[in-house]
Order: C-alpha cells, then structure tokens, then sequence
C-alpha cells in the first residue's frame, strides 16, 4: 500500500489484520502513521474514561427512576454589570459530546463548537437572563436560586432530576441536587455552564457595541481596570448592578424593573 492509501485507512478503523501488516512494515512514514494512530486511540480512549467519570450523578438519578436530568449553571454572578445568564440542559442517556467540561476551562473558540453540539444533541435547552434589576431587588444569592427554579420550569421537557452547581434549589415537582464544583464532575452541569456562558459572552459584546468605553467586549462586565477607570470618568450605565460597589456608592436611581427573560433554546435563539 501507498503511504497515502494506509493514512486513509487508519482514519477508516481499521481492522486488526491491517494494523499487524503495518506493524511489520520497515518503512518509516508508516511507522509515524501508525504511532500516530495509537497515539489518537489512547487520547480517544482517555476522553471516554474522563468523559464516563462525568456521568457518575447523572447515573445515579437513572438508577433512582428518572428519565430525564437536567444540568443547570449559571454565568455572571460576579461582574458588576450585565445581566446573569442561567443555562439549563437536559442531555439524552448515552448523549458523548467530546471536549465536554465546565467552560471556564475552555478556550472561546472550543465553548463556541460545543455550543452548537450541545443545541444539536440535547433534549432540551433553557436560558434566563436575570435582570439587573432582579439582581438588585433580590441580592445575588437570591437572584440565582429564583432564576434556577424558572429556567428549570421553562424546560419544555419536565426533568425528574436536576443537578445544580453548587447552589441549594427548590423546584416544584423535581429532585434537585446541589453539585459542589459540579461543573467539572457533571456532564449536564457543564453542558449548562456552555450554554450559560455563550450566551451572556454575546450578551456582553453587543452591550459593548453601544458602549465601548467601558471595554465589556473584553472584560464581560467585571472590574478590570479598564472597566473601572471608565466608572469613574463617565459614571454607570443601566446595565451597571446598583447593589455592587463601587456603582452602590454613587446612589444612581434603581435600574429599571424589568423581569427576566426565558428562553428555550434553539428554536428562541434569535428572540
């Protein structure tokens, strides 16, 4: 065979009689094929493992009787303006989406591709955009377990369980499980936290397009300093959170009362 003839037929699993052929010919280029191919089965075999050690909550809700698992997650409780985005994702039972883990651990690009992967596979996708005024009213805290129990009642499939990161949540009708860290341990989890962090990114850099001193295509609307040089010369904008210093410090009027916004996922994605 011609060393392109076996590069493509060790992209097309090859069979077990082929690889000893291949193991037997002398010729360097081939040799590099094929350490290449073991390389990538053993990284590929890698991922399911870590992959499978991500499933360990999920499992243990299908053991107790549920049929459907959400994860849920959020993105954005600490900037000091911008909404908070909540993600919840509902993944069918044997679903594998490869590179899947919390999204602070990914690169942009990478958070973008399992995106679009995560709206193709799951059974269901949920977003609520927390108002700045809800954050305010309510205290971060409260914003976020509120918020959690709407994106989960949003679903348009009704989860028996949901697993949750890091946050104690109550929601009628589910078994809900506060998962410490759980975007690292919990596929659903992680699956939400992508979903929660695309889209306030999007969220941020079209705010940003409106106003470009504050640099929030960058900064996502925390305190860099960027960001807070800009406070300081041209004051807080509507987005600004009104409970976080040091925007509570220059006693603005409360942001406008508005509620926030559920989205089912993809088919509002543009609502």
């Amino acid at each position: 065979m011609k060393i392109a003839e076996i590069k493509e037929a060790l992209n097309n699993n090859p069979g077990g009689e082929l690889l000893e052929q291949l193991a037997q010919d002398e010729r360097s280029g081939v040799q590099k094929l094929l350490a290449a191919y073991y390389k990538k089965q053993a990284a590929e075999a890698a991922e399911r493992e870590r992959y499978a050690k991500m499933l360990l909550y999920e499992n243990q809700c299908y053991a107790d009787g549920a049929e459907f698992v959400a994860g849920v997650d959020e993105a954005g409780r600490g900037p000091l303006a911008g909404p908070m985005v909540i993600g919840a994702v509902i993944l069918p039972q044997g679903a594998f989406i490869k590179g899947l883990n919390d999204s602070k651990k990914l690169s942009a690009a990478k958070r973008e591709q399992l995106y679009d992967e995560i709206l193709a596979k799951a059974l269901a996708v949920s977003v609520n955009i927390v108002s700045v005024y809800n954050i305010d009213r309510l205290n971060i805290y409260r914003a976020t377990q509120v918020g959690m129990a709407e994106v989960l009642q949003n679903l348009k499939i009704r989860p028996q369980a949901a697993l949750i990161d890091a946050m104690p949540v109550q929601a009628d009708g589910i078994k809900t499980y506060s998962v410490v860290h759980g975007d690292a341990l919990s596929v659903s989890i992680a699956a939400a936290s992508v979903i929660a962090k695309v889209t306030r990114d999007r969220l941020m850099d079209k705010l940003a397009a409106e106003y470009p001193e504050y640099d929030w295509q960058h900064n996502k609307g925390y305190g860099s300093g960027a960001h807070m040089q800009a406070i300081l010369r041209c004051g807080a904008t509507c987005w600004h959170r009104r409970s976080y210093e040091p925007v509570k410090s220059l006693h603005l009027p409360e942001a406008e009362a508005l509620p926030n916004k559920l989205l089912r996922l993809p088919e509002e994605a543009d609502g």
